[in-house]
């Protein structure tokens, strides 16, 4: 029988705490031996989420760098899930001590820190999954496969759209901080939204065109873009981050032959042919999430379908998607 892995969350914010509990329903294959938390508060609910289940909370330790002095022999894997400015350098010194690593998304906050983790990866031949949980579904994956295998015929265009009443929720956080967060709504919430749109384009943007509204925060929360593919495809990206109390998304890939139905996180997967009859499910394996995906990577069951060449695909269509936006819509050619 295989041993569970050995596993330490750095960070333990809400959206940790979400993940800890989808981990701690597998036991089985995984261990938490330690957590990472600065905020003695965001520490204690993560230790009632331990307790809730029956279990004693792992050891906190606050200092990212002790913990990987102090438990890297003892750990197969690190989990980040911290503000965004910190990813590079926390997953560089984790892939540099022999650790595998699952990155939360945004990868890192510019195209160079991703570069610059890809060579970490290939240089320590250690394994670096970003959590994307659209690229990482089984839905997104399957999709991404059918449509490269022409299921559907040619792309046409892409329209994908995410909402959620973020700017109000978010407020006196550090997602509103744009030197921890690197951006706003459209780079947290709305990464999905350009992460899983790009996996299932399949190729590079030729060019994008962007605006942003604040609404008088110190980061956008309202974003409109749209691309051209290299083959000449159209894509359209809509956030807004200032809706109703809700976090939705919808994508649709319109073909020659058909319209494909999904969404960011890989919520759903249908498929329609007529224009007068509902989208048809595609039956997927159930999923549960990304910590899940992590081990199938690891052991080998699956390909990485979300490497860190990903996250520079994502940094470079971000880098590009914010200049237009400083410059009025003006659109800017992807490199």
């Amino acid at each position: 029988m295989t041993s569970p892995v050995r596993v330490a969350l750095i960070g333990a914010g809400g959206m940790a705490r979400h993940h800890i509990r989808q981990i701690l329903k597998m036991q089985s294959t995984t261990q938490i031996r330690a957590l990472c938390e600065p905020s003695e508060a965001m520490a204690l609910e993560a230790a009632k989420v331990f307790v809730d289940a029956g279990l004693p909370p792992p050891p906190n330790q606050p200092d990212w760098q002790k913990l990987i002095t102090e438990y890297g022999a003892e750990l197969d894997a690190v989990f980040i899930i911290t503000p965004h400015a910190f990813h590079h350098d926390q997953t560089k010194a984790c892939l540099e001590a022999g650790i595998d690593v699952l990155l939360e998304k945004p990868m890192v906050m510019t195209a160079a820190e991703a570069q610059s983790l890809i060579e970490t990866r290939d240089r320590t031949g250690r394994l670096l999954v970003v959590a994307f949980q659209g690229s990482l579904s089984p839905q997104v994956r399957l999709a991404s496969r059918l449509l490269r295998a022409n299921e559907f015929g040619r792309i046409l265009t892409i329209s994908g759209i995410v909402w959620q009443d973020w700017g109000g929720k978010t407020v006196n956080t550090w997602r509103q901080e744009p030197v921890l967060s690197g951006g706003g709504f459209l780079f947290d919430t709305g990464a999905h939204l350009l992460n899983t749109v790009a996996d299932l384009a399949g190729e590079d943007f030729s060019e994008v065109a962007a605006w942003f509204v604040h609404n008088g925060r110190p980061v956008e929360t309202i974003a409109v873009a749209m691309g051209r593919l290299a083959s000449g495809g159209m894509v359209t990206f809509h956030a807004c981050g200032e809706a109703i109390p809700s976090c939705h998304s919808e994508i649709r890939v319109f073909c020659e032959k058909a319209i494909l139905h999904t969404g960011i996180w890989g919520e759903t997967l249908a498929v329609q042919y007529m224009g007068d009859q509902p989208p048809a499910p595609i039956p997927v394996p159930p999923s549960q999430g990304v910590w899940e995906q992590f081990l199938a990577v690891r052991s080998g069951r699956i390909p990485n379908p979300s490497p860190p060449e990903v996250g520079l695909r994502m940094a470079k269509l971000w880098d590009a998607i914010r200049a237009s936006a400083a410059n009025n819509g003006i659109p800017v050619r992807c490199e």
